[in-house]
Order: C-alpha cells, then structure tokens, then sequence
C-alpha cells in the first residue's frame, strides 16, 4: 500500500508517494532539506545550483557507502574462507593426533 506524505525541502512543499512508512519519508526530507541548507549556505548559489550540487554530493556518498560496503562484504568473506580452512587443518589435527594414540 502506498503512502501519501506531505514533506518540506528547501522551503517547498512536495506530496510523495511511498511503500514506507511516513516517519521513513520524513527522516529522508529531513536528510535532503539538511544537506541542501548545507550547500547553499557554504556555497552561496541558486536555489536549483544548490539542490543539483546537493544532488551530487549525495550521490557521492551513497557510491562512497556502497565502496565500503562491498569492501566489507569482500573482507567478510576471506574471513570465513580462512575459518573454513581453519576448521579442515584443526579435523585433519585432531585425526592424525587420533591416529598417533592409536599406534601407542
């Protein structure tokens, strides 16, 4: 079911239809309305100048978040490739320690 939310950015009102919840909605306009405040105040430009900088600026972020993220994803795997080599070593130990009491 889509959500109708009524949102303030840069001064203006805009009506949004979404699938989330309403306070979801809210929280992302607060997230743009705080960053276009941002760049129009650091870079005293035009109202469209600012939302297009801002615009850019996060969609830098979210490539930024997304770099991380798959470093993240990479490093967790390596991890549990080693782990799994890790548990083949300790079997591959404890048989051959096995093994050697046997022979005693």
């Amino acid at each position: 079911m889509q959500n109708r939310v009524t949102v303030t950015v840069g001064g203006l009102n805009y009506t949004l239809l979404a699938v989330e919840d309403e306070n979801y909605v809210h929280r992302v306009a607060a997230y743009v309305n705080e960053k276009l405040k941002e760049t129009g105040r650091s870079a005293g430009v035009s109202r469209m100048d600012a939302a297009v900088l801002t615009a850019i600026n996060i969609a830098d972020d979210r490539f930024k978040e997304q770099e991380a993220s798959e470093n993240l994803r990479r490093q967790i795997k390596d991890l549990l490739e080693e782990n799994a080599r890790l548990k083949n070593e300790l079997s591959e130990s404890k048989r051959e320690i096995f093994k050697l009491q046997q022979k005693r």
